[in-house]
């Protein structure tokens, strides 16, 4: 499932989890996989759960380094709620439109996990917008 309008719900405040800020260089993207399989693995997801979810975080934050502004800032935070593991991703950027939902890359992201999102807010006071990216893994239900 691919959308392009933010998710609604809790607010920020009443949500826990785990945020990464790095630089927007593909250096860094070893880093987020890290996080991203440690979180799989404590959740028990299965192993081609762990790997979908961490390629879909590469995927994720690959699209949004080539997306973004000269020395911008790619924060990815995990949230967990009942086995559902919810990764936030965004950067500043200079392009007003979303990644190219047409694209293999996106694609690809979009058959590793259960929902992806993605959308463009102008950043206040400045001519550049922040580049969202949101996905959902679910874990296995048992039967």
């Amino acid at each position: 499932m691919s959308q392009t309008e933010p998710h609604r719900g809790e607010s920020e405040s009443t949500l826990q989890g785990v945020e990464l800020r790095m630089a927007a260089n593909p250096t860094q993207l070893s880093i987020v996989r890290a996080v991203a399989a440690d979180i799989a693995m404590r959740q028990d997801f299965d192993l081609d759960s762990i790997e979908d979810l961490k390629l879909a975080v590469d995927e994720a934050c690959s699209t949004l380094i080539a997306l973004a502004a000269p020395e911008a800032v790619l924060s990815a935070r995990f949230v967990v709620t009942d086995g559902v593991v919810q990764v936030s991703t965004q950067v500043a950027s200079k392009r007003s439109s979303p990644p190219d939902r047409d694209s293999f890359g996106w694609r690809v992201l979009s058959a590793l996990v259960d929902s992806v999102t993605t959308w463009v807010a102008p950043q206040a006071g400045d001519d550049e917008y922040v580049v969202h990216i949101d996905l959902v893994k679910r874990g296995l239900v048992d039967a």
